[in-house]
């Protein structure tokens, strides 16, 4: 409705001055007076008026700032924990074998709305009944299903009765210094505990322990406090863009975070494992970031194997699993962990700039498939795979590779002078970012005519190339 007209005090005054003054002038209207008079009246009973509801929305709405939509969008997707574990006691106040118990606290992530969360390792390590609470003060329980001590990270599987929203998952490619950043996490007990701050530095390395060392963290100076481990770290967009790990013990402002790149790598790898029945499909698969947009792209495709009988090729871009949409390595894995039930799994893929479907039928592996029997016996070599993040030190042309565990005696690794602790990046042309990756050149032609090929390691973060071929492999 139309305010009502208010006059000020002078027009007032003014009115009375005139009424009690003699006229020496009598006002006659005529049509054009009345005319603007009429369109004087219209205009005021036309004005636009503010309800006080109206007031209250705009303040509402510059309340609702990016900031809480970041944290009103991510909340559902952090699970708070806690458990008993066993520590050493302090040598200074006690015998060097006596243990205590202390209560842990962390935070986790949702990365599958199953009830697969990431966190850190040293938050669940040791506890036996890993306590949960959700957003929604949902409480239950949580199992260790798979583990990393070197990049302390792990997969817990909730138990819930509803799913949980999986976090939206950012790029730490394009992190900017002094770019705001969100902590939420278990701090201290205080559940979901929002602080706020930016990104001090990038590619920061910390050495916590003699056991323990991270590289290519993010250093933010939002408060990160105990508790916070294994929660998420955020943009302003709301999408994680690291998982919070340590604290610079009496500093102010100094804390850090895995850059959510090499976190949800190792989780991929994390997943992998969880696969029953070790199902084996061929597939060798690398998340590549073009303009900070991650799509799945087919490293390799192991001859012979599942994945080249249904007709996928090494350069495929997988763009669905079973109709489910996937972009990261770790969609792949987790796709896979459900379609083991099945024995089988629809794949989208672009191939030769067309879209094609392939049904991948899943076998059990055996030893004539698994990659590491395939790398021991004809190299002589026991390999597993390296993290990213434990790459980033060693070489800027190599983000993985495979680490040398053991030798052979009288093997062709050993002859050629590779040694324990090397990592082995590249053969015969191919990158081995991976153990299939490495399986498939080892079944190429002329590698299995057993001429020789070029092979490329990184030891103490110094490039070496040498030659070599392959060992006869047995007969029984």
């Amino acid at each position: 409705m139309p305010r009502r007209a208010t006059y000020p005090a002078w027009s007032i005054n003014a009115l009375k001055a005139h009424q009690e003054a003699p006229s020496f002038m009598q006002f006659r209207p005529n049509h054009t007076h009345l005319l603007m008079l009429v369109s004087l009246i219209v205009v005021s009973i036309n004005l636009p008026c503010r309800s006080s509801a109206d007031e209250r929305a705009d303040v509402t709405a510059n309340r609702n700032s990016p900031l809480v939509n970041a944290v009103q969008n991510c909340r559902n997707s952090v699970v708070n924990l806690r458990g008993r574990k066993t520590v050493p006691v302090d040598p200074a106040n006690g015998s060097s074998q006596d243990t205590k118990q202390v209560n842990g606290m962390g935070t986790g992530v949702v990365i599958d709305s199953r009830g697969y969360v990431l966190t850190n390792y040293h938050v669940v390590e040791g506890v036996k009944t890993i306590e949960v609470t959700t957003a929604q003060q949902e409480k239950t329980t949580a199992t260790l299903l798979a583990h990393d001590p070197e990049t302390d990270l792990a997969i817990l599987k909730i138990k819930t009765k509803n799913p949980l929203p999986p976090i939206t998952i950012g790029s730490s490619s394009d992190l900017m210094l002094a770019e705001q950043v969100i902590a939420v996490g278990n701090a201290y007990g205080y559940e979901h505990t929002v602080t706020l701050g930016i990104i001090s530095s990038l590619k920061r390395t910390v050495q916590v322990n003699d056991d323990q060392i991270y590289r290519n963290l993010i250093q933010t100076d939002a408060a990160i406090n105990p508790g916070n481990s294994g929660g998420p770290l955020l943009n302003i967009n709301g999408d994680m863009i690291g998982i919070n790990v340590a604290v610079r013990i009496g500093a102010q402002g100094i804390a850090f975070a895995i850059p959510v790149n090499d976190a949800i790598d190792i989780a991929a790898e994390l997943m992998s494992q969880i696969v029953p029945g070790d199902l084996y499909h061929g597939i060798s698969t690398q998340t590549v970031y073009e303009d900070n947009s991650p799509s799945l792209i087919v490293n390799a495709i192991i001859p012979k194997s599942p994945a080249e009988k249904a007709g996928l090729k090494s350069g495929d871009t997988i763009t669905k699993i079973n109709g489910e949409e996937v972009t990261l390595e770790l969609d792949f894995q987790t796709a896979l962990l459900f379609a083991a039930e099945d024995k089988s799994v629809k794949v989208t893929a672009v191939q030769d700039g067309k879209t094609k479907n392939f049904i991948v039928s899943l076998e059990k592996s055996n030893k004539s498939s698994a990659p590491n029997s395939i790398a021991w016996l004809p190299l002589g070599l026991k390999l597993e795979p390296i993290p990213a993040s434990q790459m980033v030190d060693q070489h800027p042309n190599y983000k993985r590779g495979l680490k040398v565990k053991s030798i052979r005696s009288d093997s062709p690794a050993e002859e050629e002078g590779i040694m324990p602790g090397d990592i082995l990046v590249a053969m015969h042309g191919w990158k081995t970012e991976s153990l299939e990756n490495l399986a498939y050149v080892l079944q190429r032609p002329d590698v299995v005519e057993r001429k020789d090929f070029m092979f490329y390691i990184i030891r103490d973060r110094e490039p070496f190339w040498g030659q070599m071929r392959v060992a006869t492999l047995p007969t029984h």
